[in-house]
């Protein structure tokens, strides 16, 4: 028996990146930020962020592309996956991301102005509290590419 699960609650680090494959398969991608305060033996607070990469597909990416912004506040479950590649100096690369399976807008949904998201001064978005969609993938949509 084996258990890969994930749960996250953290602010979009960037606005997130939209691509369509091959297949016509949509997939988004964005860092997500989660943060840990403690006190230090001097009694000083420290924080300690943690940078993870988040990958969605399909459905949940049209919401993603929709929806999620640079600061938005979101909770996100889904599963680890690690893939590796070479470089162009032929080093092998990896990088392990974090399949959403279900998300959950917890802050409010982007103002629209002109077609464009708003973007405060305080560099957050504004969102209006009634569009919270929560996004789960149904058994014939596992993630996958194809």
């Amino acid at each position: 028996m084996s258990l890969n699960k994930v749960m996250l609650i953290g602010n979009v680090g960037k606005n997130p990146e939209v691509r369509y494959l091959e297949n016509n398969a949509k997939v988004a991608s964005f860092s997500l930020a989660t943060s840990e305060k403690y006190r230090d033996r001097e009694g000083r607070v420290k924080e300690i962020t943690e940078w993870h990469s988040i990958v969605t597909w399909r459905s949940m990416a049209d919401v993603v592309e929709k929806y999620v912004r640079k600061g938005t506040l979101l909770y996100v479950e889904g599963r680890l996956r690690t893939r590796s590649w070479n470089d162009r100096s032929g080093n092998t690369r990896y990088e392990t991301e974090i399949m959403a399976d279900n998300m959950q807008l917890l802050g409010r949904a982007p103002e629209q102005q002109d077609g464009n998201v708003r973007q405060e001064q305080d560099g957050y978005t504004r969102q209006p509290v009634k569009e919270k969609p929560e996004i789960q993938t149904d058994a014939a949509d596992d993630g996958l590419p194809f």
